[in-house]
């Protein structure tokens, strides 16, 4: 957004909402009637005065161009109520003519200017490290995770001699101990693979079979790391980093107007973190990326980027994840929706696509795809998205479009006819994130 006559629209700010609390508390504050004060500028920021309960009325900032929040309020939640009311007010043109800012408001985004504007050697320039310190750590680390990974293989092992069929009886608690296992090993992905094959057992009719499937994957990873060092680099990199090694991104940033396609929320199985989980696509270079973010317990992540805009940024891929996972930079100027339906491809392409990044990365569970011209159809067996113009269809996974009234969603929007489709195409089948309806560039995210 260069001109603050270029604006979101009312659903996109919603979507910005931490939780459907939020969302309704923000709906009640988008109207003129409890800002005392309200303005905007042309640059990409805006701000308002909010009545409160008390006599001292609240301070709400927002720099589009992040978007990034700022506001006096007691609320742990970001965005807060009121940041979404002024985003609404602003939606609706309610702001009037682009004015300088008052000097509180002003103060915060000239600290956000002079932060971004810092530049990057600044850190380079701290004292060296210590090159032989670090490898020396680097050996014990991966000492203490090959011990881990033999102590994982062990369990495994037992687990299967075994049989399966007990799991259902034996409870949590021996996946959460060899989670906590990992941990102390210093392989947090290992630990986190750990804890998501406990939970397998609780899922549903067919659980054996994706048990040992994931059990599998697991015994994959750690014979990939017990023979890291004769791999491929860049399926060194990407066993590496599904262990938990840390990976910074690296090489030359990608410019590019990225369309932000879904944006969606997971939280780990033992409650203690919430990852934010936002879709990219480059329009001019053609790559998509994935940035994570992260909460702490009762507290949503802080990255929040409305589903249908274009941000001019930059972006630093990381090593492994199939070239997939980024660390967006500096961005350029404020996102502007976008103006057009993405473009789609058939079913068989998306199939293709997966499995050529299956290639990369033996453990991706899915490969961000976008559908053109599909129907969706439910049957007596499950959900498909089918070709209009085809014979082929991609089955919907299990968990749906994060939840069954997505589904229903998606055909409503459908009405039996094709419609444009982005979701995450796996093993398990396609799970719908974000579709449009012929016509319309206005994107709508299935819940």
């Amino acid at each position: 957004m260069t001109e603050q006559g270029v604006r979101w629209t009312a659903e996109q700010v919603l979507a910005l909402a931490p939780d459907d609390a939020s969302r309704k508390a923000g709906a009640k504050l988008g109207g003129a009637g409890p800002w005392s004060q309200t303005g905007g500028s042309a640059s990409g920021s805006v701000w308002g005065l909010c009545k409160g309960s008390g006599r001292t009325p609240y301070r709400t900032v927002v720099d589009l161009t992040g978007p990034a929040y700022k506001c006096s309020c007691p609320s742990r939640k970001f965005p807060c109520k009121h940041a979404l009311g002024l985003l609404l007010l602003w939606a609706a043109e309610g702001l009037g003519e682009p004015c300088e800012a008052p000097d509180w408001a002003a103060e915060w985004l000239a600290a956000r200017a002079v932060k971004a504007a810092a530049p990057a050697a600044a850190g380079r320039a701290a004292k060296p490290a210590d090159a032989e310190a670090a490898r020396k750590r680097a050996e014990r680390r991966a000492a203490r995770i090959g011990a881990g990974v033999a102590e994982l293989e062990q369990r495994l092992t037992d687990l299967l001699r075994g049989g399966l069929a007990g799991q259902e009886q034996t409870g949590y608690g021996w996946w959460e101990e060899t989670a906590a296992r990992m941990v102390d090993a210093q392989a947090p992905g290992l630990a986190a693979r750990v804890r998501e094959l406990g939970t397998v057992p609780s899922s549903g009719a067919g659980w054996p079979g994706r048990m040992l499937e994931e059990c599998a994957l697991l015994h994959l990873l750690d014979r990939a790391w017990l023979g890291v060092e004769a791999l491929p680099e860049p399926l060194a990199a990407t066993v590496r980093t599904r262990v938990g090694l840390p990976g910074a991104a690296e090489g030359a940033a990608v410019r590019d107007r990225w369309l932000v396609l879904a944006q969606y929320d997971t939280v780990s199985p033992d409650g203690k973190l919430t990852t934010r989980r936002v879709w990219l696509h480059g329009l001019d270079g053609g790559r998509p990326a994935l940035v994570l973010d992260f909460g702490p317990p009762g507290r949503p992540p802080g990255l929040a980027l409305p589903v249908g805009l274009v941000l001019d940024a930059e972006a630093r891929f990381r090593p492994g994840s199939a070239g997939l996972r980024a660390d967006l930079g500096e961005r350029f100027g404020t996102a502007v929706p976008h103006a057009r339906i993405p473009d789609g491809v058939s079913t068989g392409a998306a199939l293709d696509a997966y499995g050529a990044a299956l290639r990369e990365d033996p453990w991706l569970e899915s490969w961000p795809v976008v559908l053109g011209g599909v129907v969706p159809i439910p049957g007596e067996h499950g959900w498909q998205l089918a070709d209009a113009d085809g014979q082929d269809a991609l089955p919907v996974a299990s968990a749906g479009s994060r939840s069954r009234s997505g589904l229903w969603q998606l055909a409503a929007l459908s009405g039996g006819g094709p419609v444009t489709v982005f979701g995450e195409c796996g093993h398990r089948g396609f799970t719908p994130l974000t579709a449009w309806q012929p016509e319309s560039a206005e994107p709508i995210s299935l819940n």
